[in-house]
């Protein structure tokens, strides 16, 4: 293990969580709660998207292997689906589609199960960060690495959580303005490591 496969987990797992965009969400997803109604449900919430993506890190090979799927195969088309979530962060289109999945929660009466539904699914765990969750614990195989890996997860799961808990300071603090720079720059890192795993996997494919 070397600091670039470390560094390159944590913004993997960062952009595709998305903490200050979830915080954003959570304001809506909370409405009419108090401050320790909304961090029961940030906290909730977390544990149970963390639990899931801890979950497909340790069984999300065999899982591919069961269904004979290679993880080359794999690599390339979690790679594409990496690339149109960082399309969608680049030109706004991932925030609008969170709030939509919260809008047809709360018109629901779902508002007691958010932290469930859509908070730890699917907007925490959801396609993106569970395709990333397998695509990084192939490349940390050992028991040691995949115990660095869930250090990594859960670190990210600390900011999400704090950005959650303090979401309305978060939203106030860093402003639309702020908030559509850091989305469109994550973006941008994320298509850069999706277009990378992509070629990874190709090159793989052919060399087999």
């Amino acid at each position: 293990m070397n600091s670039d496969l470390l560094i390159n987990a944590f913004v993997t797992l960062f952009v595709t969580i998305d903490p200050p965009g979830l915080a954003a969400i959570s304001l809506g997803l909370t409405v009419g709660m108090n401050s320790a109604q909304r961090r029961q449900v940030a906290l909730r919430g977390v544990l149970i998207g963390v639990g899931v993506l801890i979950a497909f890190m340790m069984i999300g090979a065999a899982l591919l292997s069961t269904l004979g799927i290679t993880m080359e195969a794999f690599r390339v088309a979690g790679g594409l689906l990496l690339f149109y979530i960082a399309f969608e962060m680049v030109f706004e289109k991932r925030q609008e589609r969170h709030e939509k999945s919260a809008e047809r929660a709360i018109t629901r009466d779902d508002i007691h199960n958010v932290a469930v539904f859509p908070l730890a699914i699917p907007l925490i765990a959801g396609p993106g960060s569970i395709s990333a969750s397998i695509l990084l614990a192939s490349q940390f195989s050992t028991p040691i690495e995949r115990i660095t890996l869930v250090g990594i997860l859960l670190s990210v799961a600390v900011i999400l959580y704090l950005s959650l808990a303090l979401a309305d300071k978060v939203d106030h603090l860093i402003g639309d303005t702020g908030r559509i720079v850091a989305t469109r720059l994550l973006g941008i890192l994320l298509a850069a490591l999706s277009v990378q795993y992509i070629a990874d996997g190709v090159r793989n494919l052919a060399a087999s």
